[in-house]
This record gives C-alpha cells, sequence and structure tokens, in this order.
C-alpha cells in the first residue's frame, strides 16, 4: 500500500525558514518522480516543486522560484521541501504525492507576523 506522511509545518514569521519533510512508503521510491502540492485557502490544489527519480532534475511553480528547494534522499524514502524567504501567500497546507496518484494528510505553513 502506497502512503506518505508529510512533516515540518508550522507558524513561521514573513521572511523565516521551513523544512518539510515527506516519509514514503509501500512502493520503490528510487523509480518514481516525486512532487509537493499546495492548497492555499480558497484555491485549488497547484504544484510547487518536482525531482525526478535520480533527484538530478527539479522544477519549481514560479511563485516559489529561488525560495524553495526541493531534493530527495533514496536511502530513507523522504523527499524534501526547503522554504525560504517565505510569504504570507505561501500560508497554505502542503501535500506531497506519491505514484497514483497517493496523497498525504497535508502539512499546515501558516506564514502571518
Amino acid at each position: 500500500q502506497v502512503q506518505v506522511m508529510e512533516s515540518g509545518g508550522g507558524l513561521v514569521q514573513p521572511g523565516g525558514s521551513l523544512r518539510l519533510s515527506c516519509l514514503a512508503s509501500g512502493f520503490t521510491f528510487s523509480q518514481y518522480a516525486m512532487s509537493w502540492y499546495r492548497r492555499a485557502p480558497g484555491k485549488e490544489r497547484a504544484v510547487v516543486a518536482v525531482i525526478s527519480n535520480t533527484g538530478i532534475s527539479t522544477n519549481y511553480a514560479d511563485s516559489v522560484k529561488g525560495r524553495f528547494t526541493i531534493s530527495r534522499d533514496n536511502a530513507k524514502n523522504t523527499v524534501y521541501l526547503q522554504m525560504n524567504s517565505l510569504k504570507p501567500e505561501d500560508t497554505a497546507v502542503y501535500y506531497c504525492s506519491a505514484p497514483g496518484p497517493t496523497w498525504g494528510q497535508g502539512t499546515q505553513v501558516t506564514v502571518s507576523s
């Protein structure tokens, strides 16, 4: 059974940083690209970042380019999202996506002073 579990969200001031983690199980992690999505209040879920199975290739939504970094550790079945220079508009529930697609429960990120 494919499963993912996100963690690392919280309340942070504008300009601050957070690192999200997503632990995956139930499939051969190293063979699949992984993605981070987010759902902001009143909006549809949207892709934030994608990383290839090897970690060599990454892509980002224009709104987070230069501020967010996606990475993975295939030995730990974990994908990360390092978020720097956070803005109030980054406030959302962040989800990790696995093959299926399969979604976790998400982790809340709130950027507010």
